[in-house]
Protein backbone atom coordinates (compact mmCIF):
# COMPACT_ATOMS: atom_id res chain seq x y z
CA UNK A 1 0.00 0.00 0.00
CA UNK A 2 0.83 3.65 -0.76
CA UNK A 3 1.37 4.14 3.23
CA UNK A 4 4.37 2.39 2.98
CA UNK A 5 6.17 5.54 1.57
CA UNK A 6 8.31 7.18 3.83
CA UNK A 7 7.51 9.96 6.01
CA UNK A 8 9.87 12.96 5.02
CA UNK A 9 10.77 15.28 8.13
CA UNK A 10 9.46 19.04 7.52
CA UNK A 11 11.77 21.62 7.67
CA UNK A 12 11.22 24.17 10.20
CA UNK A 13 8.13 26.37 8.87
CA UNK A 14 6.99 23.09 6.83
CA UNK A 15 4.18 21.25 7.32
CA UNK A 16 4.97 17.11 7.47
CA UNK A 17 2.39 15.21 5.47
CA UNK A 18 2.34 11.72 7.99
CA UNK A 19 0.15 8.81 7.89
CA UNK A 20 -1.93 7.36 10.91
CA UNK A 21 -4.38 4.60 10.62
CA UNK A 22 -4.15 4.70 7.15
CA UNK A 23 -5.40 8.43 7.31
CA UNK A 24 -2.97 11.53 6.50
CA UNK A 25 -2.16 13.96 8.51
CA UNK A 26 -0.82 17.92 8.37
CA UNK A 27 1.59 18.25 11.01
CA UNK A 28 3.16 21.82 11.76
CA UNK A 29 4.07 24.36 14.20
CA UNK A 30 2.52 27.91 14.54
CA UNK A 31 2.69 29.80 17.19
CA UNK A 32 4.59 27.53 19.61
CA UNK A 33 1.97 25.06 19.33
CA UNK A 34 2.62 21.62 17.34
CA UNK A 35 -0.55 21.05 15.39
CA UNK A 36 -1.84 17.70 14.21
CA UNK A 37 -4.79 18.56 11.36
CA UNK A 38 -6.55 15.38 10.04
CA UNK A 39 -7.14 15.40 6.17
CA UNK A 40 -9.61 12.85 6.46
CA UNK A 41 -8.41 11.48 3.09
CA UNK A 42 -6.93 8.07 2.83
CA UNK A 43 -3.38 7.31 2.61
CA UNK A 44 -3.46 6.56 -1.13
CA UNK A 45 -1.06 7.80 -4.59
CA UNK A 46 -3.80 10.31 -5.26
CA UNK A 47 -4.94 11.59 -1.63
CA UNK A 48 -1.07 12.60 -1.10
CA UNK A 49 -1.51 14.86 -4.28
CA UNK A 50 -4.23 16.72 -2.61
CA UNK A 51 -2.96 16.21 0.66
CA UNK A 52 0.46 18.09 -0.84
CA UNK A 53 -1.51 21.20 -2.00
CA UNK A 54 -2.77 21.50 1.40
CA UNK A 55 0.13 21.48 2.76
CA UNK A 56 1.84 23.58 0.61
CA UNK A 57 -1.62 26.28 0.95
CA UNK A 58 -0.46 26.35 5.05
CA UNK A 59 3.36 27.34 4.45
CA UNK A 60 2.21 30.14 1.75
CA UNK A 61 -0.15 31.25 4.48
CA UNK A 62 2.58 30.87 7.12
CA UNK A 63 4.98 32.44 4.59
CA UNK A 64 3.18 35.58 3.80
CA UNK A 65 1.47 36.44 7.33
CA UNK A 66 -1.87 35.65 6.53
CA UNK A 67 -2.27 31.92 8.79
CA UNK A 68 -6.08 30.93 9.59
CA UNK A 69 -4.97 29.84 13.74
CA UNK A 70 -8.97 28.82 13.42
CA UNK A 71 -8.09 26.14 10.83
CA UNK A 72 -11.03 25.91 9.87
CA UNK A 73 -9.53 27.51 6.01
CA UNK A 74 -7.91 24.58 6.02
CA UNK A 75 -10.38 21.69 6.52
CA UNK A 76 -11.56 19.76 3.70
CA UNK A 77 -15.44 20.21 3.74
CA UNK A 78 -15.71 16.36 3.18
CA UNK A 79 -13.83 15.86 6.81
CA UNK A 80 -15.28 16.82 10.35
CA UNK A 81 -12.08 16.80 12.04
CA UNK A 82 -10.45 17.95 15.26
CA UNK A 83 -6.65 20.08 15.72
CA UNK A 84 -5.45 19.68 18.71
CA UNK A 85 -2.38 20.95 20.48
CA UNK A 86 0.33 18.57 21.44
CA UNK A 87 3.20 18.86 23.66
CA UNK A 88 5.88 17.15 21.96
CA UNK A 89 6.69 13.75 23.56
CA UNK A 90 10.24 13.42 24.38
CA UNK A 91 11.96 9.79 22.79
CA UNK A 92 14.40 8.24 25.03
CA UNK A 93 17.80 8.62 24.26
CA UNK A 94 19.88 5.82 22.90
CA UNK A 95 22.17 4.55 25.43
CA UNK A 96 25.70 2.87 24.61
CA UNK A 97 24.94 -0.79 26.28
CA UNK A 98 21.52 -0.85 23.51
CA UNK A 99 23.49 0.89 20.25
CA UNK A 100 26.58 -2.33 21.43
CA UNK A 101 23.89 -4.87 21.57
CA UNK A 102 22.70 -4.11 18.63
CA UNK A 103 26.15 -3.45 16.24
CA UNK A 104 27.58 -7.06 17.46
CA UNK A 105 24.27 -8.82 15.95
CA UNK A 106 24.86 -6.45 12.94
CA UNK A 107 28.66 -7.96 13.00
CA UNK A 108 28.20 -11.26 14.16
CA UNK A 109 27.75 -12.86 10.51
CA UNK A 110 30.63 -11.13 9.25
CA UNK A 111 32.63 -12.25 12.12
CA UNK A 112 34.66 -15.67 12.66
CA UNK A 113 33.59 -17.35 15.68
CA UNK A 114 36.57 -16.91 17.50
CA UNK A 115 36.79 -13.39 16.77
CA UNK A 116 32.84 -12.96 18.36
CA UNK A 117 33.88 -14.97 21.55
CA UNK A 118 37.45 -13.43 21.66
CA UNK A 119 37.49 -9.89 20.92
CA UNK A 120 33.42 -9.14 21.16
CA UNK A 121 32.84 -10.78 24.59
CA UNK A 122 35.98 -9.22 26.13
CA UNK A 123 34.71 -5.37 25.06
CA UNK A 124 30.74 -6.58 26.11
CA UNK A 125 32.51 -7.23 29.66
CA UNK A 126 34.36 -4.03 29.33
CA UNK A 127 31.04 -2.21 28.73
CA UNK A 128 29.26 -3.95 31.40
CA UNK A 129 31.95 -2.41 34.29
CA UNK A 130 31.45 1.13 32.92
CA UNK A 131 30.03 3.32 35.66
CA UNK A 132 27.46 4.95 32.43
CA UNK A 133 26.76 4.43 29.44
CA UNK A 134 25.69 8.03 28.46
CA UNK A 135 26.75 8.75 25.22
CA UNK A 136 26.97 12.78 26.48
CA UNK A 137 29.88 11.67 28.87
CA UNK A 138 31.86 9.86 26.42
CA UNK A 139 34.70 11.32 27.60
CA UNK A 140 34.21 10.02 31.39
CA UNK A 141 33.60 6.50 29.70
CA UNK A 142 37.37 7.22 28.30
CA UNK A 143 38.96 8.03 31.14
CA UNK A 144 37.11 5.31 33.24
CA UNK A 145 38.42 2.83 30.41
CA UNK A 146 41.68 4.15 30.27
CA UNK A 147 42.25 3.67 34.62
CA UNK A 148 40.54 0.66 34.49
CA UNK A 149 42.38 -2.10 31.89
CA UNK A 150 45.63 -1.77 30.42
CA UNK A 151 46.29 1.13 27.63
CA UNK A 152 46.66 -1.54 24.46
CA UNK A 153 43.46 -2.99 25.58
CA UNK A 154 42.17 0.66 26.35
CA UNK A 155 42.53 2.28 23.07
CA UNK A 156 41.29 -1.39 20.85
CA UNK A 157 37.72 -0.94 22.94
CA UNK A 158 38.02 2.45 22.73
CA UNK A 159 38.18 1.92 18.57
CA UNK A 160 35.24 -0.61 18.53
CA UNK A 161 33.24 1.93 20.05
CA UNK A 162 33.82 4.29 17.54
CA UNK A 163 32.97 1.91 14.99
CA UNK A 164 30.32 1.28 16.80
CA UNK A 165 28.86 4.56 17.29
CA UNK A 166 30.00 5.36 13.48
CA UNK A 167 27.49 2.67 12.35
CA UNK A 168 24.81 3.90 14.92
CA UNK A 169 25.08 7.59 13.01
CA UNK A 170 24.91 5.56 9.80
CA UNK A 171 21.87 3.57 11.11
CA UNK A 172 19.83 6.66 12.52
CA UNK A 173 20.06 5.22 15.75
CA UNK A 174 22.22 8.61 17.36
CA UNK A 175 22.99 12.10 15.49
CA UNK A 176 26.50 12.20 16.16
CA UNK A 177 29.77 10.02 17.33
CA UNK A 178 30.98 11.13 19.99
CA UNK A 179 34.06 8.65 20.21
CA UNK A 180 35.34 10.24 16.47
CA UNK A 181 38.55 10.92 16.60
CA UNK A 182 39.35 9.87 20.55
CA UNK A 183 41.43 6.71 19.89
CA UNK A 184 44.28 8.79 18.04
CA UNK A 185 44.44 10.39 21.19
CA UNK A 186 45.71 8.03 23.14
CA UNK A 187 49.44 7.62 22.78
CA UNK A 188 50.94 4.09 23.71
CA UNK A 189 53.80 4.09 25.48
CA UNK A 190 56.98 2.89 23.96
CA UNK A 191 57.62 -0.68 24.06
CA UNK A 192 59.15 -3.69 22.96
CA UNK A 193 58.35 -4.11 19.08
CA UNK A 194 56.41 -6.48 17.87
CA UNK A 195 59.72 -8.68 16.44
CA UNK A 196 61.43 -8.92 19.90
CA UNK A 197 58.30 -11.55 21.12
CA UNK A 198 59.94 -13.99 18.59
CA UNK A 199 62.29 -15.82 21.18
CA UNK A 200 63.27 -19.62 19.17
CA UNK A 201 64.73 -22.23 20.45
CA UNK A 202 68.11 -23.51 19.79
CA UNK A 203 68.42 -26.26 18.10
CA UNK A 204 69.25 -28.31 21.04
CA UNK A 205 66.88 -26.75 23.10
CA UNK A 206 64.39 -27.93 20.19
CA UNK A 207 66.07 -31.23 20.52
CA UNK A 208 65.49 -31.35 24.11
CA UNK A 209 61.89 -30.36 24.00
CA UNK A 210 60.68 -33.14 21.53
CA UNK A 211 63.43 -36.15 23.59
CA UNK A 212 60.90 -34.88 26.41
CA UNK A 213 57.85 -34.63 25.36
CA UNK A 214 58.77 -38.99 24.01
CA UNK A 215 59.67 -39.93 27.47
CA UNK A 216 57.05 -38.68 29.34
CA UNK A 217 54.65 -40.59 30.80
CA UNK A 218 51.45 -39.04 30.66
CA UNK A 219 52.20 -36.72 27.60
CA UNK A 220 54.00 -38.87 25.04
CA UNK A 221 51.06 -38.75 22.95
CA UNK A 222 51.40 -35.55 21.72
CA UNK A 223 54.96 -35.74 20.88
CA UNK A 224 54.38 -36.14 16.96
CA UNK A 225 52.62 -32.85 16.90
CA UNK A 226 55.37 -31.01 18.73
CA UNK A 227 57.83 -33.02 16.34
CA UNK A 228 55.72 -31.60 12.81
CA UNK A 229 55.01 -28.03 14.84
CA UNK A 230 59.10 -27.78 15.10
CA UNK A 231 59.52 -29.56 11.58
CA UNK A 232 57.49 -27.43 9.35
CA UNK A 233 56.52 -24.48 10.95
CA UNK A 234 53.31 -24.36 10.78
CA UNK A 235 50.55 -22.49 12.98
CA UNK A 236 49.03 -24.61 15.99
CA UNK A 237 46.07 -23.67 14.62
CA UNK A 238 46.72 -25.38 10.87
CA UNK A 239 48.47 -28.22 12.44
CA UNK A 240 45.58 -29.29 14.59
CA UNK A 241 43.42 -29.27 11.70
CA UNK A 242 44.79 -31.42 9.07
CA UNK A 243 43.15 -34.58 7.59
CA UNK A 244 44.31 -37.25 5.76
CA UNK A 245 42.85 -36.11 3.00
CA UNK A 246 45.44 -32.96 3.28
CA UNK A 247 48.50 -35.33 2.58
CA UNK A 248 49.67 -36.93 -0.84
CA UNK A 249 49.35 -40.49 -0.50
CA UNK A 250 53.39 -40.85 -1.33
CA UNK A 251 53.76 -37.99 1.90
CA UNK A 252 55.54 -36.16 0.38
CA UNK A 253 53.15 -33.18 0.19
CA UNK A 254 50.91 -31.20 2.53
CA UNK A 255 48.07 -28.77 1.43
CA UNK A 256 47.24 -26.55 5.02
CA UNK A 257 44.01 -25.59 3.81
CA UNK A 258 42.19 -25.21 6.86
CA UNK A 259 42.23 -24.26 11.15
CA UNK A 260 40.97 -24.44 14.08
CA UNK A 261 39.37 -21.82 15.66
CA UNK A 262 37.66 -21.55 19.18
CA UNK A 263 34.01 -20.27 18.96
CA UNK A 264 30.82 -19.69 21.10
CA UNK A 265 29.95 -23.24 20.86
CA UNK A 266 33.58 -24.93 21.74
CA UNK A 267 36.42 -25.88 19.07
CA UNK A 268 35.03 -25.12 14.73
CA UNK A 269 37.27 -25.88 11.83
CA UNK A 270 37.46 -22.72 9.16
CA UNK A 271 38.34 -22.96 5.87
CA UNK A 272 40.89 -21.10 4.73
CA UNK A 273 44.05 -19.54 6.71
CA UNK A 274 45.18 -16.80 8.13
CA UNK A 275 46.80 -14.79 5.36
CA UNK A 276 46.04 -17.23 2.33
CA UNK A 277 43.68 -19.48 1.20
CA UNK A 278 45.98 -22.52 0.98
CA UNK A 279 49.58 -23.49 0.66
CA UNK A 280 51.18 -26.35 -0.16
CA UNK A 281 54.20 -27.66 1.77
CA UNK A 282 56.83 -30.11 0.34
CA UNK A 283 57.82 -32.99 3.45
CA UNK A 284 61.41 -33.66 3.77
CA UNK A 285 62.42 -36.96 5.06
CA UNK A 286 62.10 -36.01 8.58
CA UNK A 287 58.65 -35.02 8.17
CA UNK A 288 57.39 -37.68 5.71
CA UNK A 289 59.04 -39.91 8.75
CA UNK A 290 56.75 -38.37 11.61
CA UNK A 291 53.86 -38.88 9.17
CA UNK A 292 54.63 -42.71 8.62
CA UNK A 293 54.73 -43.02 12.04
CA UNK A 294 51.14 -41.34 13.11
CA UNK A 295 49.30 -42.98 9.77
CA UNK A 296 47.07 -46.12 10.47
CA UNK A 297 46.49 -48.56 7.63
CA UNK A 298 42.75 -47.51 7.90
CA UNK A 299 42.83 -44.33 7.90
CA UNK A 300 40.20 -42.27 6.28
CA UNK A 301 40.44 -39.42 4.20
CA UNK A 302 38.71 -36.88 7.22
CA UNK A 303 40.74 -38.97 10.02
CA UNK A 304 42.72 -36.32 11.83
CA UNK A 305 46.26 -36.68 11.60
CA UNK A 306 46.96 -35.23 15.29
CA UNK A 307 43.82 -35.37 17.62
CA UNK A 308 43.07 -35.89 21.06
CA UNK A 309 43.06 -38.46 23.30
CA UNK A 310 39.53 -38.84 22.50
CA UNK A 311 39.72 -38.24 18.84
CA UNK A 312 38.38 -34.56 18.56
CA UNK A 313 40.47 -31.81 17.81
CA UNK A 314 43.21 -30.97 20.59
CA UNK A 315 42.13 -28.22 22.24
CA UNK A 316 45.35 -26.25 21.86
CA UNK A 317 44.77 -23.90 25.03
CA UNK A 318 44.35 -26.93 27.58
CA UNK A 319 47.55 -28.58 25.98
CA UNK A 320 49.81 -25.59 26.68
CA UNK A 321 48.48 -25.06 30.66
CA UNK A 322 48.50 -28.85 31.18
CA UNK A 323 51.60 -30.92 28.53
CA UNK A 324 53.20 -27.93 27.01
CA UNK A 325 54.09 -26.28 30.95
CA UNK A 326 54.40 -29.69 32.68
CA UNK A 327 57.17 -30.97 30.24
CA UNK A 328 59.05 -27.47 29.96
CA UNK A 329 59.01 -27.09 33.50
CA UNK A 330 61.06 -30.31 33.81
CA UNK A 331 63.70 -28.75 31.42
CA UNK A 332 66.14 -26.23 31.90
CA UNK A 333 64.80 -24.04 29.34
CA UNK A 334 63.08 -20.78 29.50
CA UNK A 335 59.43 -21.14 28.89
CA UNK A 336 58.36 -19.77 25.76
CA UNK A 337 54.37 -20.62 24.48
CA UNK A 338 54.03 -23.23 21.81
CA UNK A 339 54.13 -20.86 18.90
CA UNK A 340 57.56 -19.89 19.17
CA UNK A 341 57.49 -23.37 17.44
CA UNK A 342 57.25 -21.48 14.16
CA UNK A 343 59.67 -18.71 15.15
CA UNK A 344 62.07 -21.64 15.54
CA UNK A 345 61.49 -23.26 12.24
CA UNK A 346 61.89 -20.05 10.37
CA UNK A 347 65.03 -18.85 12.57
CA UNK A 348 66.70 -22.17 11.98
CA UNK A 349 65.74 -22.08 8.17
CA UNK A 350 67.32 -18.70 7.50
CA UNK A 351 70.39 -19.65 9.26
CA UNK A 352 71.10 -22.68 7.18
CA UNK A 353 70.90 -20.92 3.84
CA UNK A 354 67.23 -20.73 2.84
CA UNK A 355 65.80 -17.77 0.93
CA UNK A 356 63.81 -15.24 2.41
CA UNK A 357 61.35 -15.47 -0.08
CA UNK A 358 61.21 -19.67 -0.26
CA UNK A 359 60.54 -19.09 3.90
CA UNK A 360 57.49 -16.91 3.48
CA UNK A 361 55.73 -19.56 1.14
CA UNK A 362 56.87 -22.30 2.93
CA UNK A 363 55.19 -20.67 6.30
CA UNK A 364 52.06 -19.05 4.88
CA UNK A 365 54.26 -15.05 5.50
CA UNK A 366 54.68 -12.45 3.21
CA UNK A 367 58.62 -12.03 2.75
CA UNK A 368 58.32 -8.22 3.79
CA UNK A 369 57.17 -9.93 7.25
CA UNK A 370 60.31 -13.01 6.99
CA UNK A 371 62.72 -9.57 5.97
CA UNK A 372 61.07 -7.55 8.72
CA UNK A 373 60.81 -9.79 11.66
CA UNK A 374 63.56 -12.41 11.22
CA UNK A 375 65.91 -12.07 8.33
CA UNK A 376 67.28 -8.55 9.28
CA UNK A 377 67.70 -9.63 12.80
CA UNK A 378 69.58 -13.04 12.41
CA UNK A 379 71.87 -11.15 9.84
CA UNK A 380 75.51 -10.39 11.14
CA UNK A 381 77.20 -6.88 10.60
CA UNK A 382 80.47 -6.47 9.58
CA UNK A 383 82.52 -3.93 8.11
CA UNK A 384 83.76 -5.60 4.78
CA UNK A 385 87.57 -4.52 3.62
CA UNK A 386 87.78 -1.93 1.03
Amino acid sequence: MYSKERNIKASKGSVQIKSSNNRLQLVFSFGGKRHYLSTGYPDTAQYRKLAKMKASEIEKDILYERFDDTLEKYKPKSALSTVTPVTPISTPKANLAEIWDKYVEWKRPQCAPSTMKNQYRAYSAYLERLPTHDLDRANEIRDCVLQSIPINSAKRFIVALNSCCQWAVKSGLILENPFYGMASEIKLPKSEKAEDDINPFSLAERDNIIQAFRCDRYYKFYAPLIEFLFNTGARPSEAIALQWKHVTSDLKFINFEQAVTVSEKGLAVKQGLKTQEKRRFPCNSKVQAILSSINPDNAKPDDLLFPSPEGKYIDFHNFRNRAWKTVLAGLDITYRKPYQTRHTFITLALENGLDAKDVARLVGNSPEVIYRHYAGNKRELFVPEF
